[in-house]
């Protein structure tokens, strides 16, 4: 943001982030932050919205990374992180001579691919996207049905 000072750019920064003029001039290092935040609010009000704008937009998907998402989910590509709880046991004889099974369960991360149901639907998404399913001219036009009924004369 050209034109700005440092201690400008700082307000912007900390206020976009908390959304407290107080505060943000407190961090900017403004010796009155009370006066000198609601200032800044009306001074660098479009400097705020374009910042605000630019942070908005980084954490908006693009359509581009929609696409490569659903493809890469269709492709299986893309995996899931499930817990499993593995069960060991251990079996020994006491000094008595008993036999004694211990059990331990331990959860674990297992990645595995994507669901079919998932597949399917980014199928489906990625169809209407490309419109593969679109009535056309082709299939769309009006048909005539002739039904004729023989009685027979006898």
């Amino acid at each position: 943001m050209e034109g700005l000072t440092e201690k400008q750019t700082r307000f912007i920064d900390a206020y976009v982030e908390m959304g407290n003029a107080t505060e943000a001039a407190r961090i900017a290092g403004y010796k009155q932050p009370h006066v000198q935040g609601s200032q800044n609010l009306e001074k660098l009000s479009v400097y705020i919205k374009q910042r605000i704008d630019e942070k908005a937009d980084e954490r908006i998907a693009k359509q581009d990374e929609v696409l490569r998402t659903l493809t890469s989910v269709l492709r299986r590509e893309a995996t899931e992180t499930v817990v499993v709880t593995c069960k060991t046991k251990r079996s020994y004889y006491d000094k008595d001579g008993k036999k004694v099974t211990e059990e331990e369960e331990e959860p674990r991360l297992v990645e595995i691919p994507t669901r079919i149901s998932d597949v399917n639907k980014a199928a489906e998404l990625l169809g209407k996207r490309y419109r593969l399913w679109a009535e056309t001219e082709a299939n769309s036009a009006p048909v005539t049905v002739v039904v004729k009924y023989d009685y027979g004369d006898g």
